[in-house]
């Protein structure tokens, strides 16, 4: 068979079948009369060989070895074919979501393009300071791309680098949601925790209470805490659980009181919560932190119910813990005009006897 009826039939280019002849990948058996190339049945099956570990990756050299070498294993070159091939998707898939991201920001001209690669490189740079630059700069010319900022969030492990990125995404304009709910569900607890904290600070985007809203059932604590700050902030009654035990567990307490104090006012929340801060106070009757706490928390609360538990509480055997119940009953007198004398002299609600 002549080359011209071998390249037909392997789909090679009858160049490279000379190429394969000059390195002594495939010599074809014999020559014709007129010295042209004669290729056997066998020579077709080794291009077919060939051509077969060529598309796993193999270079020409390597292919030479595998086919004349017998003690040449495959699996030791198939190994390192698959770590290469991954080292090149992953640099394949950081090119796309490059260019998805410079595709986002709708640049007019190659000066927003080369400002957008700048601001990339700045975010990926090994320095913290820059990658903080980077964050609070504004490119002129182009806007910058929510989406690229949100990814951004997830991957930072710098404190001060994350609340930069935050707030640049918060004033984005743009919608990063997507990203950060894909976060939110990883299988890397840190990328979660990043990814809520970033909603917490987004504007009212949609969908990104019902994100929070899934969160409090996670299995880290530190998430769940995150997002009942931010829920309960935007209204979430599920949140009133975590919240109350965050002012048990002394675990941003303060912050988690003046969320409960704002759903409080939520329809049909206010017996719950205060349901909730007073079987705490009957569960640790001999923790003077935890009672303190829970009496903060109580003053954040208006109307006269919380104020009669503290009064109630004033009278507690614990002499720190009745100090400050009294101290806050004052509180709530001189905020609340409806906590009138009469009820100091008849005391109602969970803990009235």
């Amino acid at each position: 068979m002549l080359i011209g009826e071998v390249a037909r039939q392997s789909g090679v280019s009858a160049r490279m079948l000379r190429h394969y002849d000059a390195l002594g990948l495939v010599r074809p058996t014999g020559r014709t009369v007129g010295g042209y190339r004669e290729y056997s049945a066998e020579d077709l099956r080794r291009i077919f060989q060939v051509e077969s570990l060529r598309s796993l990756g193999l270079s020409l050299r390597q292919i030479g070895r595998a086919l004349q070498d017998p003690s040449f294993t495959p699996s030791a070159l198939v190994g390192d074919l698959i770590r290469w091939t991954e080292d090149r998707l992953e640099r394949e898939r950081e090119l796309l979501e490059r260019l998805r991201a410079i595709d986002a920001s709708a640049p007019s001209g190659w000066q927003g393009v080369l400002r957008i690669v700048e601001l990339m490189q700045g975010l990926t740079s090994a320095s913290a300071a820059h990658r903080q630059q980077a964050a609070l700069a504004r490119p002129e010319g182009a806007s910058v791309p929510a989406e690229l900022l949100a990814g951004a969030v997830l991957a930072e492990s710098d404190a001060n680098v994350a609340g930069a990125l935050r707030w640049a995404l918060a004033r984005s304009g743009g919608d990063g949601l997507v990203s950060l709910a894909a976060g939110a569900h990883s299988a890397d607890v840190d990328i979660r925790r990043r990814a809520v904290l970033a909603i917490a600070e987004l504007p009212e985007a949609a969908g990104a209470t019902a994100v929070l809203t899934d969160a409090l059932a996670d299995p880290d604590p530190t998430v769940r805490r995150h997002a009942a700050l931010a829920s309960g902030r935007r209204g979430v009654t599920e949140a009133v659980p975590t919240l109350v035990g965050m002012v048990v567990e002394g675990v941003n307490d303060v912050e988690a009181a003046e969320v409960l104090g704002t759903l409080f006012a939520e329809p049909g929340c206010a017996d719950r919560i205060l349901a909730a801060l007073v079987a705490e106070l009957d569960a640790h009757t001999g923790d003077t932190g935890v009672r303190i706490r829970l009496a903060q928390a109580l003053v954040e609360l208006s109307g006269t119910t919380a104020c009669d538990v503290l009064r109630r509480l004033a009278q507690d055997d614990d002499r720190a813990v009745a100090l400050v119940a009294a101290t806050f009953v004052g509180v709530l007198e001189e905020r609340s005009p409806e906590v009138s004398d009469s009820t100091r002299d008849s005391p109602s609600g969970p803990w009235a006897k």
